[in-house]
């Protein structure tokens, strides 16, 4: 093997590396100073190899190959600093950098030593000042110490590795060192995120996808102990890839609820994973989260905020400008509140909306203490929890209803009570007492059920429990808040796909069909949120029509009732099919919803411009009803300056106009 020529190899790869970081290396590039310190130390290499006798250096196998193996990672380096944009992971990037650093640096000193070696046994007459030149560059390497913010991942990911969540403190630290902001953060998801598609095989990245998680929800729960006005930002109102209060809520098929914009710039980059729980989604419909809409609006109406739809233009420092953390906040209250094992990301999975479903349902029921004692914020113990799942299956009533009470408000705000709830066995003696006799405690256990579901693992638990029968049960004969809990509880379970179609099959129809007819306000909206989630699927859609909901969403239309929006949405699913189409028109929706297209709010406009062209593809009656109500301004106006879906739908519609104007004027000129 010729030393001479690898050697050759050698230091040429070292001056191209040694070129690139001084004067080609990118801004942004990962480890840039270690990088520097590296090539500055291959240049005191590279003098000392341009200075050796080559004849000194015996055709030594075990030289030439790590001589190869160093010539290899020098320019694998070089490649990545080559490759290296603004679009890749951060993280990902400042790990790689220290694997090919530490590699050059292994590799260095190993030849170093062995050249040492060589040398030192030759009768060279330049041998001391070589040597000390060598010693000098192991010396020089041999001190270059992994960065900080290294030894931070690299411990976060021993932890993650074990299955494990790596400490809060640990995680603040790694936020701060890589400077992340809600929209950096974003970046870093998506990068990440392209980087596993690419690898068939669990390795480094896919534990970095689970650090982006526990990041993600550490930022979340930062972000709910900020102001707006001086209020409290709930955390469920907070997407969890912008970290900002939700504008435009919608939800995707895992039930996780996102700000519109971000998920569809992941859904935009070829990202079919949902961001949260990293199942695959089902389908890459975006289905508007009108209850989580509601409640962010009567929040921002109660405490005087103005949310506006969040500019490309402007910057993020601006958008955030008007958020400050409390006063009071530290780093220890905030580890207590925060830290769980593997939930949910954030409160936020539909889960967070479904969490939306749990502070606006019991508003009936206002809570801030129970007869028990008990704080909705109250933390709690495993013990404490086993005893009071006992008194669950007590043969008193009134234990039974206590027992089930302190559920409820444990389970209220706080995620790790759902966790130990959900592991002490309490899933099953609260579904049993759906059916007791006592309405109170039905009350508090339906009531529980819901809160824990807000946990996505729970959920799934509560569902294969068998809970969808009993809670029909509830919706057909409990008290008015039992009712509306059980409504919002069914809900939250057909966020699961599967359940969808059960719920649907179980009857839950009709009785949901009949709060929406009947219940107060909240069970309305309620009711109306579960039908619409259970519209979705296609067999559910007869089933709705046919248990008489179009009456009530076409009352439902009147502004005074507060429920427009929620009625055309559902309205909307429903006119996908001929008997939806013909019962609107019967129950003469058609004048009511040309009103919403004139004066509703956006996303009404864009639900009844849709619900019309149904209506007018339907049937050319329909059309010409629709004609007399005066429905082309509103839709001109529409097609100008609604929503992109909304302009889409008006423009259909006035060329369908159009159209049919020109069929009908031709068969009169023949």
């Amino acid at each position: 093997m010729d030393i001479e020529k690898v050697l050759k190899c050698l230091t040429n790869s070292f001056s191209r590396f040694i070129h690139l970081v001084t004067f080609g290396a990118p801004m942004n590039l990962p480890s840039q100073q270690d990088y520097k310190y590296v090539a500055n130390s291959l240049k005191l290499f590279k003098q000392a190899l341009d200075n050796i006798d080559h004849s000194c250096m015996r055709a030594d196998e075990v030289l030439c190959k790590e001589l190869e193996e160093l010539d290899v990672v020098v320019n694998e380096a070089r490649e990545f600093i080559e490759n290296w944009n603004f679009h890749m992971s951060k993280i990902y990037g400042v790990l790689q950098s220290n694997q090919l650093i530490s590699k050059i640096q292994r590799y260095s000193i190993k030849i170093c030593e062995t050249v040492y070696g060589f040398i030192e046994s030759s009768s060279s007459t330049s041998s001391t000042s070589i040597l000390a030149d060598i010693k000098h560059f192991m010396d020089e390497l041999k001190n270059l110490k992994s960065e900080t913010i290294v030894e931070k991942l690299e411990d976060a990911l021993k932890f993650i590795k074990k299955q494990k969540v790596p400490p809060l403190e640990l995680i603040l630290e790694i936020i701060e060192l890589f400077r992340l902001s809600s929209q950096e953060l974003l970046k870093e998801s998506i990068a990440v995120e392209k980087e596993n598609i690419n690898i068939d095989q669990p390795s480094q990245i896919s534990y970095i996808s689970d650090l982006i998680i526990h990041i993600r929800e550490t930022m979340v729960n930062l972000e709910s102990f900020k102001t707006i006005n001086g209020v409290l930002v709930p955390a469920y109102f907070i997407c969890p890839l912008t970290l900002q209060l939700l504008f435009d809520p919608v939800i995707v098929s895992t039930g996780q609820t996102y700000e519109r914009d971000s998920i569809q710039k992941w859904l935009d980059n070829g990202l079919l994973r949902c961001p949260v729980t990293r199942q695959t989604l089902s389908h890459t419909n975006l289905i508007p989260n009108y209850m989580v809409k509601g409640l962010i609006s009567n929040w921002c109406d109660k405490n005087n905020v103005k949310v506006d739809h969040p500019d490309k233009s402007t910057s993020e420092d601006q958008l955030v400008s008007n958020l400050t953390i409390e006063n009071g906040f530290d780093r220890l209250s905030f580890q207590k509140s925060n830290h769980r094992s593997t939930e949910e990301s954030c409160s936020h999975s539909r889960s967070g909306s479904t969490s939306t479903v749990v502070s606006s349902s019991e508003h009936l029921c206002e809570e801030t203490a129970s007869d028990t004692g008990v704080s909705p914020n109250d933390s709690t113990t495993f013990s404490h929890v086993k005893q009071v799942v006992n008194d669950l299956k007590s043969p008193s009533n009134e234990t039974q209803t206590k027992a089930a009470e302190q559920i409820r408000f444990l389970a209220k705000n706080n995620m790790e009570n759902r966790i130990l709830i959900g592991q002490s066995g309490a899933i099953q003696p609260l579904i049993s007492l759906l059916h007791s006799n006592q309405k109170l405690t039905q009350e508090h256990a339906v009531t529980a059920l819901l809160n824990l579901s807000i946990n996505g693992n729970i959920k799934s638990m509560i569902a294969e429990s068998g809970a969808v029968v009993p809670l029909i049960y509830v919706l057909e004969t409990g008290n008015t808040c039992a009712k509306e809990n059980a409504a919002a509880a069914l809900f939250s379970l057909s966020l699961l796909e599967e359940y969808r179609v059960k719920i649907g099959q179980s009857g839950a129809i009709k009785p949901l069909v009949d709060l929406l007819g009947s219940g107060t306000l909240r069970g309305k909206k309620d009711a109306a949120t579960a039908l619409f989630n259970l519209s979705i699927f296609h067999e559910n859609k007869a089933r709705i029509i046919q248990a008489g909901a179009v009456k009530y969403l076409v009352e439902l239309m009147d502004p005074e009732t507060q429920m427009v929006d929620k009625a055309v949405a559902l309205l909307s699913n429903l006119s996908s099919v001929p008997e939806g189409c013909l019962v609107i028109a019967r129950e003469g929706g058609i004048p009511l919803l040309v009103e919403v297209v004139e004066t509703g709010s956006q996303r009404g406009k864009e639900n009844a411009a849709s619900i019309l062209l149904q209506l007018c593809l339907n049937s050319p009656k329909y059309c010409r009803l629709v004609l007399q109500e005066g429905a082309v301004p509103p839709l001109v106006a529409l097609s100008q300056s609604g929503t992109s879906r909304a302009k889409e739908k008006a423009q259909q519609l006035l060329s369908h106009f159009r159209s049919q104007r020109e069929n009908s004027s031709g068969r009169g000129k023949s």
